[in-house]
């Protein structure tokens, strides 16, 4: 290797060095770009309708917090108050299991009563993990506002690229060599349109999982089924883990009850599960996204391994974006034209480099670009 090889190799290790310590706020960016085409889309709709780009912008973001705000103003009162109530109904069940074991001392041999449990000794042996729990108290309020300040970054971001799109698609754009850019402009409309594909598939498989929950916790007659069904649906957006997650609480609500509620709404959420895993969202993303199961399950412990929650909440359109570049790079440009004879070919389409000058994606040529070549606001 000359010297200039020596030097790539080296600015490539750096680079990819530099990548790996700014994973996270790479990762935040293209939570950001996901929202920002998403909310795009959604715009495009209302200027098909003959809405102007401004107030569809408006529009499509206005109904964006309308969501938020309406999720929050479902889930947090209803979960307050039942979860105020179980904080003096837990106790109440500590003094009620402890009636039962004096009463049960009452009614076994003298010989055995040493050998049954004290709820006060039982207190005194979590001591050490209630103290760990508290200890950690801090931790978690500094990781819920490094949460909030993470969320606030992702909304500026999506704000400052929903505001002029087509500017940031440029400057991505020229970062690839002139020959190129064409293609990868071609490239980035079908990963707008499979981005779209996965919030619709991602959407149908949330709606029909809140929908399965609401009215599967409304028989079993938990209360808060509505609230429960709604965060059921939104941690479906957490593939595997997040239909875990939404089942504690479901299940200590239903505690307040009785206790075989608990037991019912545990079988109720595993059949909502294996109903979403094996027949809701393969079907639904097969259709959408043309996502097999299995790459889907292993693009979760990749991005897991490496990123954290983070990198498994964003698993799904990461692998989207990954599936599109793979296919259309590596595939299509790269092995299916390794030592092909053109020659042979009845129909040849040359890619060449653009004469100097004459680069549509420059900033000189934007101006005089023809109406038909260029990128309107619109699209």
């Amino acid at each position: 290797m000359n010297l200039g090889q020596w030097i790539g190799l080296i600015a490539i290790v750096l680079s990819l060095y530099i990548l790996w310590q700014i994973k996270e706020v790479l990762l935040l960016m293209f939570a950001a770009v996901v929202l920002a085409t998403t909310l795009n889309r959604l715009a495009k709709r209302f200027q098909r309708s003959g809405v102007k780009r401004g107030l569809a912008v408006v529009l499509a973001v206005v109904i964006f917090f309308a969501i938020v705000i309406g999720f929050f103003w479902l889930i947090v009162p209803p979960f307050a108050e039942q979860f105020n109530e179980l904080t003096y109904r837990v106790p109440q069940g500590f003094e009620r299991f402890n009636g039962w074991i004096n009463e049960l001392r009452t009614r076994i041999p003298a010989q055995l009563v040493p050998y049954i449990p004290d709820l006060n000794s039982l207190i005194q042996q979590a001591q050490p993990f209630i103290n760990r729990v508290l200890g950690s108290s801090f931790a978690i309020v500094s990781g819920s506002l490094e949460v909030v300040l993470k969320v606030l970054l992702v909304l500026v971001l999506t704000g400052m690229l929903l505001a002029d799109p087509i500017a940031y698609r440029k400057v991505f754009v020229r970062l690839f060599p002139s020959f190129y850019r064409r293609r990868v402009d071609g490239i980035l409309d079908k990963c707008e349109v499979s981005l779209e594909g996965w919030v619709t598939g991602a959407v149908i498989a949330m709606g029909v999982v809140g929908l399965m929950s609401v009215v599967g916790l409304s028989i079993l007659g938990v209360k808060a089924a509505l609230a429960l069904g709604v965060l059921a649906g939104f941690l479906n957006l957490i593939p595997n883990l997040g239909p875990t997650l939404s089942v504690v609480p479901a299940m200590a609500i239903a505690l307040l009850d009785s206790p075989w509620k608990v037991v019912a709404v545990l079988i109720l959420y595993f059949i909502i599960q294996q109903a979403e895993s094996n027949f809701i969202t393969p079907i639904v993303m097969a259709q959408q996204v043309s996502l097999l199961p299995a790459v889907t399950l292993i693009s979760q412990l990749f991005f897991v391994t490496f990123f954290g929650f983070l990198g498994l909440f964003l698993a799904l359109p990461l692998t989207v974006v990954a599936k599109i570049w793979v296919q259309e790079v590596l595939i299509k440009d790269v092995l299916d034209e390794w030592r092909h004879d053109h020659s042979q070919d009845s129909e040849l389409v040359i890619v060449s480099h653009y004469p100097e000058g004459d680069d549509p994606w420059s900033d000189d040529q934007q101006a005089n670009k023809p109406a038909d070549d260029t990128v309107s606001q619109e699209d």
